[in-house]
C-alpha cells in the first residue's frame, strides 16, 4: 500500500511513517515545516517528503491518504482530497487497523508523563525479553528512536504506545486513544488542559471514559487512585479489572529512601526496589505505574523495578545539555504549572535549599497561548530562586511580566533571545542550576546560554 501522511512532520505522524515503512507499506508525506531533525530521520528511512500542502500532490495517487490533526478544513490539499472523494483516514484510526489489531497494546494517557511512563514501560518489557513494539512522543535514550514495529527478533505479540487526548482529525473530534483498543491501559493524571479543544475539566472526563469503555473485560486499567478526576471517570463505568496506584492504602504505593531509591508495594507487601537517579515524586508515580502495566502481561515486579535502574529517561526530560563553569544547563519539556512545579520541585528536592536555581520558561503550548493558566504560573515556580520568562503580548495575547508579577524582583519577562541569554548569564554563578522549559525549539536558547557561560 502507498500512503501519503499530510502533517508527516510532527512527533506521531513522524513516528506512525517509519511504523509504515518498517511494515512494508510505502510511504511519503508532506507538511508546513519540512526541516531537520524530524526531515532528516524520516529521509533516511527512504521516506519522501514534500514542502507544503500543495493540490498537485494527488499526482502521486496514493493508495490511501493519512491525515494528521495539525491540518484542517480550508487546506488546499484536503479540500482536493475531500473534492475529488479520494480515500482518507486519521492517523490514529489507520494505526489502529494497521498496526495496532493484533498486538496487546498497552497505552498510557494522562494529562502529565505520558512519555516517560510509556517509555519506562517499553524499557521494562524489553529487558524482560518482550521485545515490544512502541510510539512514544519523544525520544527514550535507552532505545535512541520514538518508534519501532518490534525489538530484537523482529516480531513481537505487545506494543505501548503514548494515548493522547488530544483530537483525531478535524473531522474525528474524538481522542486518538480511543483508536488504540488498549487491552492495558494507564491513567496518569487527570487536569484541565488543551484548552483550545476542551471547554471545561469535565469534557476531557468524558474522553477518558470513552477510553475506559474501550478496554475489554480481561483488561486492566491502571490508575492513579489519589486523582479526584479518575475517580469520576470511573464512577461512570467500568468494565475491566483495575488497580489504583499512589499513596498508602492504594493497590501500588511506594516508601522513599535517601538518593531517590523506593520500596515497590503491592497491596501492603514490598516486592521489590527501585533504584536509580531519577528525582520527583512525579517520576516514582510514574515508574509505579509502569512496574504495574507490566505485571499485567506478567512481568513479576522485583524485575521490573530492577530493570529501572538502566532506564536513561527521555530526551528533553531534565536532559542535561551542558556544564559551564560549574552551572549546570537542563532542558525540560514542561509547559504545564502542574509540570513546571513537579520539575522545579524535584530538581530541588535533588539539590537541597542551598543550591540555586534559574528557571527559564517559554510559555507557547496552546493552552497557555490562551492565558487559561497564567494565574496558576507564579505558583509553580516558588521553587525556583530567579525567573525568566520569555514571550510578548503579540504571541501570547496577554502580558508574561504581569502574571510573574507576584514572583516580585525574582522574575524578568523578556521578548528577546539575545536579551534574555544576556540577563541569564549575567546572574548565574558557579553551583547554580538553569533548567530551560518549554515545548518548543525556544529559539536554541540553551546552546546560546552554553556559549554565553562560556564567555
Amino acid at each position: 500500500m502507498h500512503i501519503h501522511i499530510l502533517g508527516i512532520c510532527g512527533t506521531f505522524m513522524g513516528g506512525l511513517a517509519v511504523l509504515a515503512k518498517e511494515a512494508g507499506h510505502r510511504v511519503t508525506g508532506c507538511d508546513a515545516n519540512v526541516y531537520p531533525p524530524m526531515s532528516t530521520q524520516l529521509e533516511a528511512q527512504g521516506i519522501e517528503l514534500i514542502q507544503g500542502f500543495g493540490p498537485e500532490q494527488t499526482r502521486l495517487a496514493p493508495d490511501l491518504y493519512v491525515i494528521g490533526n495539525v491540518v484542517s478544513r480550508g487546506n488546499p490539499l484536503v479540500e482536493e482530497i475531500l473534492n475529488r472523494s479520494l480515500p482518507y483516514v486519521s492517523g490514529p484510526q489507520w494505526m489502529g487497523e494497521h498496526i495496532l489489531r493484533d498486538k496487546w497494546v498497552l497505552a498510557v494517557a494522562g494529562t502529565h508523563g505520558k512519555t516517560t511512563t510509556s517509555a519506562m514501560l517499553a524499557w521494562i518489557l524489553d529487558d524482560a525479553g518482550y521485545a515490544p513494539g512502541f510510539l512514544i512522543g519523544g525520544v527514550p535514550m535507552n532505545f535512541g528512536i520514538s518508534a519501532r514495529l518490534a525489538g530484537k527478533g523482529g516480531q513481537s505479540d505487545f506494543f505501548v504506545i503514548e494515548a493522547d487526548e488530544y483530537d483525531t482529525a478535524f473531522f474525528d473530534k474524538r481522542s486518538k486513544f480511543v483508536h488504540y483498543h488498549a487491552k492495558t491501559a494507564v491513567m496518569n493524571n487527570l487536569e484541565y488542559d488543551h484548552a483550545d479543544i476542551f471547554p471545561d475539566l469535565a469534557a476531557i472526563e468524558t474522553q477518558f471514559h470513552h477510553l475506559a469503555r474501550t478496554v475489554p473485560g480481561i483488561g486492566r486499567i491502571v490508575y492513579n487512585g489519589d486523582e479526584a478526576s479518575l475517580a469520576r471517570v470511573l464512577e461512570r463505568g467500568c468494565w475491566s479489572e483495575r488497580e489504583s496506584f499512589g499513596a498508602a492504602g492504594k493497590d501500588w504505593a511506594m516508601q522513599e529512601h535517601a538518593g531517590g531509591a523506593f520500596d515497590v508495594i503491592f497491596r501492603g507487601k514490598t516486592e521489590g526496589r527501585v533504584e536509580w537517579r531519577l528525582t520527583g515524586k512525579h517520576n516514582r508515580c510514574n515508574a509505579l505505574a509502569a512496574i504495574a502495566a507490566a505485571r499485567h502481561v506478567g512481568v513479576p515486579i522485583a524485575q521490573a523495578a530492577a530493570a529501572l535502574a538502566a532506564f536513561q529517561n527521555v530526551k528533553r526530560r531534565m536532559e542535561v545539555r551542558g556544564v559551564v563553569n560549574d552551572i549546570t544547563v537542563y532542558d525540560d519539556f514542561a509547559h504545564h504549572p502542574t509540570a513546571i512545579a513537579t520539575t522545579v520541585g524535584g530538581l530541588r528536592q535533588k539539590i537541597g535549599e542551598s543550591g540555586r536555581i534559574l528557571a527559564v520558561l517559554e510559555p507557547r503550548s496552546n493552552t497557555m497561548k490562551l492565558g487559561a493558566m497564567k494565574d496558576a504560573l507564579p505558583g509553580s515556580l516558588v521553587d525556583a530562586d530567579l525567573v525568566f520568562g520569555f514571550g510578548g503580548h503579540d504571541a501570547l495575547g496577554w502580558s508574561l511580566g504581569d502574571a510573574l508579577a507576584p514572583l516580585g524582583s525574582l522574575a524578568r519577562s523578556f521578548e528577546d533571545i539575545g536579551a534574555l541569554v544576556a540577563a541569564v548569564a549575567g546572574a548565574a554563578r558557579p553551583g547554580d542550576q538553569i533548567i530551560v522549559m518549554s515545548n518548543g525549539g525556544f529559539g536554541g536558547v540553551h546552546q546560546k546560554l552554553l556559549e554565553a557561560l562560556a564567555r
